[in-house]
């Protein structure tokens, strides 16, 4: 345990975090997800699995130390719901809640198709599986920067 971090950083995802660049996507994904086959492909080849954690707990586990990025339109992307893409399901609103509270503002999601988004998680950095077992609580999380003087 470290002192100031969310017990929930594992140090596997503090390694996937830490090792992303500015544009990265992480894919955080509900149990229903076909997680371990879309993080085989993608930049890292790892899954971090959070068995037993809700969706808004891993995202704002996740938040506390995660900038989105600033200089794109869409930082937040989730899985439409098929056949109601305007739908926005109760485990979609409450990671919009963890977001908008890390952001200190409103940022919305940004919807994309099941299959588009199973593309886009493949390209991802890493996958990131919660317990989460509800449809639709699939996100992509496109990393920002943390800009800084050199002393």
């Amino acid at each position: 345990m470290l002192k100031g971090l969310d017990p929930l950083l594992s140090p596997d995802l503090l390694w996937v975090l830490a090792a992303m660049g500015h544009g990265d996507d992480l894919a955080l994904v509900d149990a229903n997800h076909p997680a371990e086959t879309i993080a085989r492909a993608t930049t890292s080849g790892r899954l971090i699995v959070l068995p037993g954690v809700t969706m808004a707990r891993a995202a704002r586990g996740i938040l506390s130390v995660f900038p989105l990025d600033g200089f794109v339109p869409d930082p937040v992307r989730r899985m439409e719901v098929v056949g109601d893409p305007a739908a926005l399901p109760a485990v979609q609103g409450e990671v919009q809640a963890e977001i908008d509270r890390a952001e200190g503002r409103p940022q919305p999601l940004h919807g994309i198709e099941r299959f588009a988004f199973y593309d886009a998680a493949r390209r991802a950095f890493a996958v990131v599986q919660v317990g989460d077992p509800r449809p639709y609580g699939c996100f992509l999380l496109r990393k920002g920067v943390i800009a800084g003087d050199v002393p």
